[in-house]
């Protein structure tokens, strides 16, 4: 019986570890992601996310960006250019690549996906970045 509390005991330590460390590592991201926002996304998109209607997608609220992961992982990698619907509102244009690193995108994902009301989910790592080809 104590083998089984002291197993139950280590998994709960293992997994609260877990989530502490990806909380942290999460934390560090949209911090490094909020710079990276601040240098190359604020002119358009605005400092509360709502962008310009009609000319600049909003990203607090979008239901492109929280649906739509891959795609917008593409989009801020390499660019975007042509039609996108976002919250029921058509956008024409180019957002041309800012050259990131695949850090640098996921650090900026991970703010977007964090700031404005949005829900966040699943970090957006490295990993997940360099997978994503054009």
């Amino acid at each position: 019986m104590v083998k089984f509390i002291i197993l139950g005991y280590s998994i709960v330590l293992i997994t609260v570890f877990c989530a502490l460390k990806q909380d942290n590592e999460l934390q560090q991201s949209v911090a490094r992601g909020a710079v990276v926002y601040a240098d190359f996304c604020i002119t358009c998109h605005q400092g509360n996310g709502q962008g310009v209607q009609g000319a600049f997608p909003p990203l607090a609220q979008s239901d492109f960006l929280l649906n739509k992961r891959v795609e917008s992982i593409k989009a801020i990698k390499y660019g975007l250019k042509g039609e996108i619907v976002v919250n029921g509102v058509t956008y024409n244009g180019n957002m041309a690549s800012q050259g990131l690193s695949d850090e640098e995108v996921a650090d900026v994902m991970n703010y977007i996906l964090n700031s404005w009301g949005n829900k966040g989910g699943k970090i957006v790592t490295v990993e997940e970045v360099t997978k994503i080809k054009r």
